[in-house]
């Protein structure tokens, strides 16, 4: 059996080396690519299509995020481990969202990053101790974020939000609540804002938890 090839990224020198010595010294692994950035990380699973991508999540072109939906949608063979030092439930999420098969943290030990890693190559889904303790708290607990994260939102920010939740589009909105678009769009913004979320996606996540949408 073949070893498995691995593309490593990450913007940090000293780790990136680290993590090359730990592939090159466990048994059925080998990097295949290493890069950088997010930019760089997608040109070279775009290049060498490794068996796993081992991605940081702050990178500087696109970050961890944006570079596993690129990789994963181009090739959704490859398997995706994020390993981070950021461990909040929105970039988790993220990531799981993008196609993430894996999710540790920097603080990991080398056996268990590179079982991981093995893991992921083997199609299986490999997520920290303390990740996948809050995964399951998450779920089995529905709408635990309450009306405290969105407390600070108007009463049409809301309606908008719950609206978002339920996957309309702009457009869609605009029709519905009889706004224009360019309205919608200035709403959807400063909810983002005051719950300091990047993308839709995100938003909806926190709807949802607030018990928002149908």
């Amino acid at each position: 059996m073949s070893d498995l090839r691995v593309l490593l990224a990450d913007d940090h020198p000293v780790f990136l080396a680290g993590m090359r010595q730990l592939v090159d010294a466990t048994p059925g692994l080998t990097v295949a690519a290493e890069a950088t950035s997010g930019t760089g990380a997608v040109a070279a699973a775009e290049a060498h299509s490794p068996d796993v991508a081992v991605l940081d999540l702050h990178m500087p072109g696109l970050s961890g995020v944006e570079a596993t939906r690129a990789i994963t949608t181009r090739n959704p063979e490859i398997g995706v481990v994020i390993l981070t030092m950021l461990d909040d439930d929105d970039s988790l999420f993220a990531a799981m969202r993008a196609g993430a098969k894996g999710y540790l943290l920097k603080g990991a030990g080398p056996v268990e990053v590179a079982q991981a890693i093995v893991a992921v190559g083997a199609g299986a889904a490999v997520f920290g101790p303390g990740i996948a303790h809050r995964l399951i708290d998450y779920f089995a607990t529905p709408a635990r974020a309450s009306a405290e994260e969105i407390s600070g939102l108007t009463a049409r920010e809301r309606e908008i939000l719950e609206l978002v939740a339920d996957g309309h589009s702009n457009a869609t909105i605009a029709e519905r609540l009889f706004l224009s678009p360019k309205t919608v769009r200035n709403h959807v913004s400063n909810i983002f804002a005051k719950l300091h979320v990047a993308d839709r996606a995100q938003a909806m996540l926190r709807a949802r938890r607030a018990g928002l949408g149908s």
